[in-house]
């Protein structure tokens, strides 16, 4: 395996980067972690996908190593971040691959700058018309009657303060119970690199941030039932793989079938089986075997 290296890069706008590299052939992937992640969360994949891909995994603003200097107020603050990275590091031509919070990212990225990826996959994505985030009820559960509207909502809300407090007090049990019961449906990681998972989620200094960016995310051409559609999905026009764990209760099937509507013919659908919100720990086996085809089918066609 090729060795894995943790690097910093000093961005124009201010932010240092974090990122992983490993070392690999001349084809570039680059992976964009999700939210509650970091570039930590993509170890396996790092570890073990084909080295004859060179792999970089990014540290968006606010997680992991990054810096969280100015407050991202929508998913485009992500993306715009991701641009300047790549021509920090002078790379062009790669696959990008968004892992949920990264899904919307990436879409955002190829929307905005193309000509610099030249296939996206989009796994467990959130959809191209954002992530719906519902007041939390009296029962613990969202109250699909109330979406919030505002940051100022959100930072009140009773899911974010108990995740946030999660956070605050490094109360790793209560990490643990939420993605043992939402994220990990056929498998877990083992004992030492779930620990390491646990800390690095407690590095996110922008949840309800993220919430609300994803709340109001809408490249697609309809509204969203908060903001109006952006319009953009047309404006990207490489081969796109939406893959989806069928067991995936994060993610739902309905947002995948709206990411389906809005790429049409732009993308291909593959349904992993037995999996969550996680592929990468449920099937990582599948998961590298669907990557590295849509991957190897581009490259022979290049």
């Amino acid at each position: 395996m090729g060795a894995i290296h943790l690097k910093k890069v000093g961005l124009p706008n201010g932010e240092e980067i974090a990122y992983r590299e490993r070392e690999g052939g001349e084809a570039v992937v680059v992976l964009v972690h999700g939210n509650m992640t970091s570039s930590v969360h993509w170890d396996l994949v790092m570890e073990n996908v084909s080295e004859s891909y060179k792999v970089y995994a990014i540290d968006l603003r606010g997680f992991g190593e990054s810096s969280y200097h100015q407050p991202i107020t929508a998913i485009k603050d992500f993306a715009d971040d991701v641009k300047l990275w790549v021509d920090e590091l002078g790379l062009q031509d790669f696959a990008l691959v968004g892992w949920s919070l990264g899904g919307t990212v990436c879409q955002q990225f190829c929307a905005d700058y193309p000509g610099h990826c030249n296939r996206l996959f989009l796994l467990a994505s959130g959809s191209s018309r954002g992530y719906a985030y519902y007041a939390t009820g009296p029962d613990g559960m969202p109250d699909i009657t109330n979406r919030l509207a505002t940051l100022d909502d959100m930072m009140k809300d009773g899911k974010r303060n108990m995740i946030q407090e999660a956070y605050d007090t490094k109360n790793y049990d209560l990490l643990k119970q939420v993605w043992d019961m939402l994220i990990y449906q056929s498998n877990q990681p083992d004992p030492d690199r779930y620990q390491k998972y646990l800390e690095d989620m407690t590095t996110q200094r922008n949840l309800a941030e993220c919430y609300q960016a994803l709340n109001v995310f809408n490249i697609s051409d309809v509204h969203n039932g908060l903001t109006e559609g952006e319009d953009k999905v047309k404006l990207i026009d490489i081969p796109v793989l939406i893959a989806w764990g069928e067991n995936d209760i994060v993610v739902t099937k309905q947002m995948t079938e709206e990411l389906r509507e809005d790429f049409g013919d732009q993308a291909v659908y593959k349904e992993l089986k037995g999996c969550g919100h996680s592929p990468l720990v449920d099937d990582l086996d599948q998961l590298l075997q669907v990557m590295e085809d849509f991957f190897a089918e581009i490259k022979s066609a290049s």
